[in-house]
Order: structure tokens, then C-alpha cells, then sequence
């Protein structure tokens, strides 16, 4: 399968889940959005499973080079363990591992669960909001001597950031690969969402194109 059919397959699937919805949403950030994506609703066995192997096989065919995957506290850890094993069901195994929210002082102790850190490490999450989640993933990796290999997300939204003064020039996701120096891998963009809305057929679906091109116009990062 051709990484546009993928990436076409996945946005279909997230709109069929609900996980992708239109309409007015106000965001963290005070803009009020068309379109909302809630990795939350990928809520059982079969949608977890689908995401999983839509991670899987993008990692594969942009070839990227990872020894271990880690996923960050909380919505890191059940797509590590689900990436790991579609990986492995595709003949890639590796090692996993995640972070806790807060240090554990009995037992094997410490802030992450699983593997040890090693290597080239790959960090998987829903969505680069502000950054912070990676940000403590790299700290987490380099303490351990291990190297932050790339990161791979469901949806890069392609939107500016913003801070108290305003919008930034630049988004989260081009944060991370220029200021953090770490690839990231998206299954999907802002930019593959209007795509699949030009083609759509499906008339609940065409009158959101306008408002999401309109939305990308304003807040869109090249």
C-alpha cells in the first residue's frame, strides 16, 4: 500500500471511529477549530488495534532506524505496546518501554517500566501539542545513554503555536525537528485532511472544506 492510501484509509477510519469530528471546537489556545481529533475515543480492542497497524506501517516504509520504542505517560503506553506488537507481527521485534507520571520509591523503583533504555529510541504519542511530552521523553532517553531516534504521531495539525503574545511562526512539530533536532513522523497532516476532503463524495463531509482550508489559511504553518 502507497503512503497516500494509507494515509487516506487512516483518515476514513478516524472519521468512522468518531475519533475525527467536525464542527466548532474551542481549543486550548483560545481558536475555536472545524475539526477536532480525540485519540481518547480509540477506546477498545479493534480501533487500538487498526491504529496500531497504521504506526507500524508508515514507521516501515519511511524506513526509519529505531532499536526500542518508548511511549510517554499516558497516552504513550498503550500505542507503545500495540506498535510493538504489530511491528513484531510484521517481522520487526523490539523492546518497549514508558514512562511513569511521578518516580516510584519500591520495587524495581524508578520512572520508567519495561526495557531498559538503549540505543535508538523511539518515541510514539497521539498528537505534539506544546512539545512538553517529548520534551521529557529526550530527558528520560539521554539520562538513560540512549539516543532519541525520531517521533511518530497519529495527526500533525500544522498549526502555529501559541503563548501568551500571540502566535508563534512556527508549530510544535517544527519545533521539535529544528529546535530538538528529532524527525518527526506523522500517519497523517492538516494538509492530508483537506486533501481527502476535495475527494470526498460523502455530502456531510464536502461543507467542511471551505472552513478547514479557511482555518489552515489563518493558523497554517508552511
Amino acid at each position: 500500500m502507497q503512503s497516500d492510501d494509507l494515509t487516506h484509509e487512516f483518515i476514513a477510519f478516524c472519521i468512522e471511529s468518531g475519533v475525527l469530528r467536525f464542527g466548532q471546537f474551542k481549543l486550548k489556545s483560545g481558536r475555536v477549530s472545524p475539526y477536532f481529533f480525540n485519540a481518547g475515543l480509540f477506546n477498545d480492542g479493534y480501533k487500538m488495534g487498526r491504529l496500531a497497524g497504521f504506526y507500524a506501517k508508515i514507521l516501515l516504509q519511511h524506513q526509519v532506524q529505531f532499536d526500542m520504542i518508548f511511549g510517554p505517560a499516558y497516552k504513550g503506553i498503550p500505542l507503545a505496546a500495540t506498535i510493538a506488537v504489530e511491528l513484531a507481527r510484521l517481522g520487526k521485534n523490539v523492546p518497549l518501554a514508558y514512562s511513569r507520571k511521578e518516580a516510584k520509591d519500591h520495587g524495581e523503583g524508578g520512572t520508567t517500566v519495561g526495557a531498559p533504555l538503549a540505543g535508538r529510541v523511539l518515541i510514539v504519542d497521539d498528537v505534539i501539542s506544546a512539545g512538553t511530552a517529548v520534551r521529557e521523553s529526550v530527558s528520560f532517553i539521554q539520562a538513560a545513554g540512549a539516543t532519541p531516534a525520531a517521533v511518530a504521531i497519529a495527526l500533525d495539525r500544522q498549526e502555529k503555536g501559541a503563548d501568551k503574545d500571540g502566535d508563534l511562526d512556527y508549530s510544535a512539530v517544527q519545533y521539535v525537528r529544528k529546535a530538538m533536532g528529532i524527525e518527526v513522523i506523522s500517519v497523517a497532516t492538516l494538509q492530508d485532511l483537506l486533501g481527502f476532503l476535495r475527494q470526498s463524495d460523502d455530502p456531510a463531509l464536502r461543507p467542511w472544506l471551505v472552513a478547514v482550508s479557511q482555518y489552515r489559511e489563518q493558523y497554517g504553518v508552511t
